[in-house]
Formats: C-alpha cells, sequence, structure tokens
C-alpha cells in the first residue's frame, strides 16, 4: 500500500520538497504506524531542508543527515495521529489509539503515515485536538526542558524571552509565567498584543528597544533565535543569572562556559506528557499560525524561513 510523503531529494529552497508516492511504513519490532493528523513544519525541519546549520555544524550535520540531500528524504519530527498497526515488541499502544510524539533522527512525519518507535508516543487525553498536541511538542518540549529542567526556574525569578513569537518562545513565554517567573519578552511590534495574551508582564518591540535597553538584570535570559553572544548576554544577567542559547553555535555548545546552557533538548514521554497536562489545565496554549494540507508544504517552508512565522505551522496529509 502506497502513500503521499514530502520528499526533499536534495538540500536547497522550499522549492526541492515534492509530494511523492511513497510504500506505506509497516510496524516493526517495537514499531506503531501512525495515521498522520497533522504534523509541524518547523525550523529544525527547516534547517535540515536548507543544510543551514548553526555556525560549525555544517560539516557535522551533513555527516549525520547525509551530503548532498537528507538520507532520510521524508523530514518532519513532530506529530499527532491514531495508531494503526502495531509492532510484536510495543506492548503498550492499541490501534485506535490517539497519540503525539516526536521522531527525532528517524524523521518521516511529513507523510499520511509515519513508523514510530513506541516509547516516543504519548496518549492524547480527551480535551486536547490533533493540531493543539501536534502544535506543542517542537517549540513545547525545547521551552520546558530548558526552562525548568536546565535553567531550573524559580518562582520569582525574572526572565527575558527572546524571540517569543516564534513556536519556542511562545511556549517559554507561558511556561516561565506558570513557573511563577516575571516575564520580558521581544518581538516585533505587531505581536506585541500576542505576547500580553500569552501572560507576559513585559511586551518589548525589538525594532525599536535595543537588548542594551531593556531594564534588567535577569535572571534567566532565553535566546531562542540566535541573537546573543554568551559575552553579549552577559550585562543582562544578574549574579546568579543564565543565559540560554536555543540556537548555539558548535563553539559555544562544545566551550564549557559558567552560567551559559545550551545542548539539544530532550523530547521523552514525560516532557510531551507534563506539556498535554498543561493544554488540558488551561496552563498552556500552543499558538498556530496556519494549518495547511500536505500538498502546500513548500508554502510552510517558506514562512518558516521568512523569520516572521507565529506560534507553529501545521501540515495536515
Amino acid at each position: 500500500m502506497d502513500m503521499n510523503a514530502a520528499v526533499v531529494d536534495t538540500y536547497g529552497p522550499p522549492e526541492v520538497v515534492r509530494i511523492q508516492r511513497r510504500p506505506r511504513p509497516r510496524a516493526v519490532r517495537s514499531d506503531v504506524v501512525v495515521d498522520v493528523a497533522a504534523a509541524s513544519v518547523n525550523s529544525g525541519d527547516a534547517r535540515i531542508r536548507g543544510a543551514r546549520f548553526p555556525a560549525g555544524f555544517g560539516v557535522p550535520g551533513r555527516i549525520a543527515l547525509g551530503l548532498r540531500g537528507p538520507r532520510r528524504p521524508v523530514l518532519g519530527i513532530a506529530l499527532s495521529g491514531r495508531v494503526v498497526e502495531t509492532g510484536p515488541r510495543a506492548t503498550d499502544l492499541r490501534p485506535g489509539d490517539r497519540v503525539c510524539g516526536m521522531t527525532d533522527m528517524r524523521m518521516g512525519a511529513h507523510a499520511e503515515f509515519a513508523a514510530v518507535p513506541e516509547q516516543r508516543l504519548v496518549r492524547i487525553p480527551d480535551g486536547v485536538s490533533d493540531d493543539e498536541a501536534a502544535a506543542v511538542l517542537f517549540g513545547g518540549t525545547t521551552a520546558l526542558w530548558f526552562l525548568r529542567d536546565r535553567a531550573r526556574l524559580r518562582r520569582g525569578e525574572r526572565v527575558l524571552v527572546i524571540g517569543g513569537a516564534g513556536a519556542v518562545g511562545t511556549h517559554a513565554v507561558q511556561i516561565a509565567r506558570s513557573l511563577g517567573a516575571e516575564v520580558t519578552a521581544t518581538a516585533s511590534e505587531g505581536n506585541l498584543p500576542l505576547l500580553s495574551r500569552l501572560g507576559a508582564h513585559h511586551a518589548v518591540d525589538r525594532a525599536s528597544t535595543s537588548l542594551s535597553d531593556l531594564p534588567g538584570p535577569y535572571d534567566v535570559v532565553f535566546d531562542t533565535v540566535g541573537a546573543l553572544h554568551p559575552d553579549t548576554a552577559a550585562p543582562l544577567l544578574s549574579p546568579d543569572g543564565r543565559v540560554i542559547l536555543a540556537a548555539a553555535t558548535l563553539a559555544e555548545t562544545i566551550t564549557p562556559r559558567a552560567r551559559v546552557i545550551t545542548g539539544t533538548a530532550g523530547a521523552g514521554r514525560e516532557l510531551v506528557s507534563d506539556l498535554l497536562d498543561g493544554i488540558v489545565a488551561g496552563t498552556l496554549t500552543p499558538v498556530i499560525e496556519a494549518v495547511l494540507p500536505l500538498e502546500r508544504i513548500a508554502e510552510a517552508y517558506a514562512r518558516v524561513d521568512s523569520g516572521h512565522k507565529t506560534g507553529s505551522i501545521l501540515v495536515c496529509p
């Protein structure tokens, strides 16, 4: 049985993505096959499609992913849907279960069906839509892991979120607020009302206010867009402050520095379950800019590449 999938054979602009008929995956070992309801098109997907990696990661990225094009040509790492088949070693999920999760390096979410290891999927609770479940994954896991688990954000601390309107930023604003922090966030002027609705105490126009003019110091500075270097972040920090570089260069990642947090966010079941619980409780609302059919995935990529996306963009096979 075949399916439609968005295929990237060679690195390049959004136009390199094409819809192709491919064999539907089968469930082997502990995999389950998910009938994909929604999948995000995010900055991670766009970096792989365009081979645009943070400074220093170009050669390692191509070695890991493919020299001239992705070895796994169906991209996409965050999905929601319904289980239709389980492998012989899958012991928890059953056909019919609504699930969401991250496929990690296996990718494959930009298709009608995807095979995913059972341990990477979480049941979607009642009251959470497929779109919400898909949209919370990429930005939500990054924001929650960095703020709660790495920076260990505490109630009453002051947080600055740089790039508050993106997929990571919109989740970071809400998660920091729910953890009891005083939140300042930057974005373009048109997105300032959104930041306020999400819970930011102070919404700052990035075009008219430089970072050096912000009323710090901050206990946590969360750079979601790669705007800071550790040296330029230092003047913004309180004596015990720490800076999170979500888009760190290779040098920033491998060079230990006090108070500088880098790394790749986890995407385990516990993180995803906590995010879904936040949606159910009403403390977390994924921001979705658009939901497009899979056939329009090149448009989704173009919007991501523009740098002006608000929240998440989803495709529905």
